[in-house]
């Protein structure tokens, strides 16, 4: 249990919860998070956005019930988090790339305050971010508005290049990475659904070359190659 510090509106049906307490979050980890007893029965899954000496901030697009009443919530509301969940990013090596797509964008900006070096690349048909935040990390950033940020990327100028997106944005991702010269190692972090974040169910499960996987415990980040998307 954790007491909500805030709980900002950025944009049309986006929010910033800011929750109290020490948890260790690693990059591109999530939480399970609810604010009520009962309905609805599952909790939801939020990626970490930010965490510092007073708690951990998540980046939410109201987008259901569960989110909806979240959103509804305010300083001093008592939130459940369960976690510090899932394998994030890896360390980057060499010049690296980070790239979301939408709500997508929200386990990078805590990724990108844990490198010295970064080029970031947010692409949105609607604004979801507050830009003065990521203008403030001091790394280069691109911002696409239409849809189309890959296009700005050059997948042979980077030796990791770490993404988040819809699955549409990540398949694309694996085809451009396909034909690339193969130089960069391109991570995905995974959107899909969860059910109990612990590796007990089968909801998040995730197609893999090397067979079935679990989005919540052997993800949600995973090399874009090793997993077959619909």
């Amino acid at each position: 249990m954790a007491t909500i510090i805030s709980n900002r509106r950025v944009a049309e049906g986006i929010y910033v919860m800011h929750a109290e307490g020490q948890f260790g979050a690693k990059m591109g980890q999530f939480f399970m998070v609810r604010g009520w007893d009962g309905y609805p029965l599952l909790s939801r899954p939020l990626s970490v956005y930010d965490q510092n000496e007073y708690g951990v901030k998540f980046l939410y697009k109201t987008a259901g019930e569960g989110t909806r009443m979240l959103s509804r919530m305010t300083a001093g509301d008592d939130v459940t988090l369960l976690g510090p969940l899932g394998n994030g990013f890896p360390r980057a090596q060499g010049r690296t790339a980070l790239v979301g797509g939408g709500i997508g964008i929200a386990p990078l900006y805590y990724t990108a305050r844990h490198l010295e070096q970064a080029d970031l690349y947010l692409g949105f048909s609607e604004k979801v971010y507050e830009e003065h935040e990521f203008e403030a990390l001091g790394h280069k950033l691109e911002i696409d508005l239409g849809g189309r940020v890959l296009d700005r990327v050059d997948f042979d100028a980077y030796d990791t290049i770490f993404v988040c997106g819809p699955e549409p944005m990540l398949r694309a991702v694996q085809i451009k990475s396909a034909m690339s010269s193969g130089r960069a190692d391109v991570y995905v972090s995974l959107e899909n659904r969860m059910a109990c974040g612990i590796g007990a169910c089968l909801v998040c499960s995730v197609g893999c070359e090397s067979g079935r996987k679990k989005a919540c415990t052997d993800g949600p980040v995973f090399r874009a190659e090793e997993v077959v998307l619909a």
